[in-house]
């Protein structure tokens, strides 16, 4: 069946961890009638919830698609880790759909990742519901939690139900739309009966519509008009404005919901059928083109245009790429062209999704969600356009990832299945980094938490059958120098054939803090034939990549190969690069070496309480505390520290902030290692060198 864009509705379920995103999925499939029966995390029985690492941990960590029918209208969901450490998965959720579905705990209220969630939602500019989630819980306070979102994103967050009965009890709903009572079935359906207000309902419901007409007159200069002029807003005039209020951003509409009793949800479901925002609300979108000039497209345009948001592995399945039409339509057959990798794609089956099941369709049109199966050389953030119109939407921006191990694989011989592994992960999560660090020869992984370590560990092992470990990287000292000094090195072979001879002589002395290495020649006279000077300078590179002191990179100093001797027969290329190396190095010893040691700016984003408590922690760690600024409700604290200090600093921060704090950090520059930490990693090195 062809979807007509406005009848799509394309959201992500966003929000804390533990804040019940995959059970409302699951309630809203169930009301729906996808499902006869609601899953439980505890059982590993969801849609959205297959892997058998979410199943394993009973948490998110992949985004999954869902889609029902409500009404007229199709739903597109996207159920999201409410962890962190899987942000990436939210991220492309939050660039594809048309708004965020924010949920909350009612008993937390909104909660670090909540503020997370709501700025990226801002970035991408668009609209935000709110659903105050698990209101059934004993000791939750709605009002109060209310009050903690209109502080936290202003009084144009406003209450469209609210509980009767909250607690275990939870069945009740007061909509304050239609100023009625909903009253839900106990038996989890979904299903309600609707009743006149009466008393203090009835009296709070009209206090409360007299706000809404308000917010919504705001969002249009007639509407607002009208109000002033009537002092009111008729019904049909209230229910235009609304959707035109939350695209605005006046109006920011709550629900109160509990996902496991399945109360309120159908109400839910109501609203975003009739005022949700759909893919003609943001019918263009900015492109860029092969030129770099910028431009748009439009929903009505004919040619198609598909963005990557998210690609996967599957078993028996192969790689699926998950897409959002911004324009025309794909079948399968058709060819598309990827500017990113200046390649075309032909496309093959293409499928709709509920979690892990798969129905294969013949089209998927513009604005509508779909995956596409076994695409050559397509990626997460990859365009897929029309050949005639070669243009790249934006891709997703990912945050740096701040904790870092070196792996060692369990078993010799797992190369080749660690590579492939690590790139499929990779591919699936940008946010997980790896590479090789020659400096160190370690093969470093990056990710955003410790759980998200955890996690690549285990699927390392359950998808690819490679056993891992984890350790501490090595930290990329630099070596460099305090003080010039020179050196004339001669060497001299001789093994009964041609022999070797050079002698250099050099000067070195220290550079400009971040100038590398400085390699100059000032010969004079025919001493040496000037063919050799670049013999010398690979010597001197050889050693500088060696290191001398403690076997890191050499830094920051200036050499002046000024004099030396050659023979006009035993005199080579091979012999002044030794005698380059063994001159450089003893000259290196003789003008105090020392350790550099690498650090990193860090920010860190914490609530006012913890503010002493991490800043003490920052400078037992060597920190120094560069500034404190104010974010919304938090505090930043800036600083610089030295990379050694910050293994693991995530879980440190976790632990220090009950699990809101959250750090970025980036490499500065290099200071002098301490004498004491200097003599420390010196006699390390010297003894793993034997």
């Amino acid at each position: 069946m062809k979807l007509s864009p406005e009848t799509i509705r394309n959201f992500a379920l966003v929000g804390h961890q533990g804040s019940g995103k995959t059970l409302l999925s699951e309630a809203m499939l169930a009301c729906s009638g996808v499902i006869t029966r609601m899953g439980s995390i505890e059982a590993g029985s969801t849609a959205s919830d297959y892997h058998a690492t979410e199943k394993e941990r009973r948490i998110s960590v992949h985004a999954s698609l869902l889609h029902c029918s409500w009404g007229e209208k199709k739903f597109n969901i996207i159920d999201t880790p409410g962890y962190l450490d899987f942000i990436s998965e939210g991220l492309g959720a939050l660039r594809v759909g048309d708004f965020a579905l924010v949920v909350v705990n009612a008993a937390n209220g909104p909660e670090i990742g909540t503020d997370q969630v709501w700025e990226y939602a801002d970035s991408y500019e668009i609209p935000k519901m709110i659903v105050v989630n698990g209101v059934d819980k004993m000791n939750t306070d709605f009002d109060e939690t209310l009050e903690a979102l209109r502080d936290h994103f202003g009084r144009n967050v406003f209450p469209m139900t609210v509980p009767i009965n909250p607690g275990p009890n939870f069945s009740r709903l007061l909509d304050v739309m239609r100023s009625e009572e909903v009253a839900y079935a106990p038996n989890n359906s979904g299903t309600y009966e609707e009743f006149p207000l009466e008393g203090e309902w009835q009296d709070r419901v009209k206090k409360l519509h007299e706000e809404l007409i308000e917010l919504v007159a705001e969002a249009d200069d007639s509407l607002l008009e009208t109000f002033f002029d009537q002092g009111s807003l008729t019904e049909e005039q209230l229910r235009g404005g609304v959707h035109a209020a939350i695209q605005a951003g006046t109006f920011i509409p709550v629900f109160a919901t509990s996902a496991t009793k399945n109360v309120g949800v159908a109400r839910l479901m109501d609203m975003i059928a009739k005022y949700g925002s759909s893919p003609i609300d943001r019918r263009e979108v900015p492109v860029i083109d092969e030129s770099g000039v910028e431009g748009s497209i439009a929903l009505q345009d004919k040619d198609p245009a598909c963005y990557i948001w998210k690609t996967i592995s599957e078993p028996h399945v192969g790689e699926l790429s998950f897409c959002r039409m911004y324009s025309g339509e794909i079948r399968p057959g058709i060819e598309l062209y990827n500017p990113s990798r200046d390649m075309t794609e032909k496309i093959g089956q293409i499928f709709t999704l509920q979690g892990h099941e798969r129905e294969m369709i013949q089209s998927l049109g513009p604005g509508d969600i779909g995956v596409m199966a076994k695409l050559r050389d397509t990626h997460t953030g990859n365009t897929l356009t029309s050949p005639d119109r070669r243009v790249r939407l934006s891709a997703v921006e990912y945050p740096k990832p701040n904790i870092h191990g070196a792996l060692q694989t369990s078993h010799d011989g797992d190369e080749d299945k660690l590579a492939e592994g690590l790139a499929t992960l990779h591919e699936e999560d940008p946010t997980f980094l790896f590479h090789n660090n020659h400096e160190t020869r370690e093969l470093v992984v990056s990710c955003q938490g410790d759980l998200h370590l955890e996690v690549i560990k285990s699927r390392l092992m359950r998808r690819f059958n490679v056993g891992v470990e984890f350790t501490q990287p090595r930290v990329a000292f630099r070596e460099t120098i305090r003080k010039p000094a020179e050196s004339k090195y001669r060497h001299k072979k001789q093994s009964g054939g041609a022999g070797q001879f050079a002698e250099v002589w050099m000067r070195i002395k220290p550079g400009e803090r971040n100038s590398g290495i400085d390699f100059q020649q000032s010969l004079v006279g025919q001493n040496v034939d000037r063919v050799f000077v670049p013999s010398v300078e690979k010597g001197v590179d050889k050693a500088c990549e060696e290191g001398i002191l403690a076997g890191y990179h050499v830094t920051d100093v200036a050499i002046d190969f000024y004099d030396g001797k050659m023979h006009p027969v035993d005199s080579k290329d091979v012999a002044f690069q030794i005698a380059g190396k063994e001159a450089f190095r003893q000259a290196f010893k003789e003008a105090k070496p020392c350790l550099l040691e690498p650090i990193v700016s860090l920010e860190v984003k914490v609530p006012e309480a913890f503010l002493g408590d991490v800043m003490s922690d920052i400078s037992s760690r060597r920190g120094s505390i560069q500034g404190v600024d104010m974010s919304g409700k938090y505090r930043v604290i800036k600083a610089i520290v030295p990379q050694m200090e910050l293994y693991r600093y995530a879980t440190t921060l976790r632990s220090l902030t009950g699990g809101v704090g959250l750090h970025q950090e980036e490499f500065s520059h290099y200071e002098y290692l301490p004498p004491e930490m200097e003599h420390r990693v010196v006699a390390e090195h010297q003894t793993a060198a034997g």
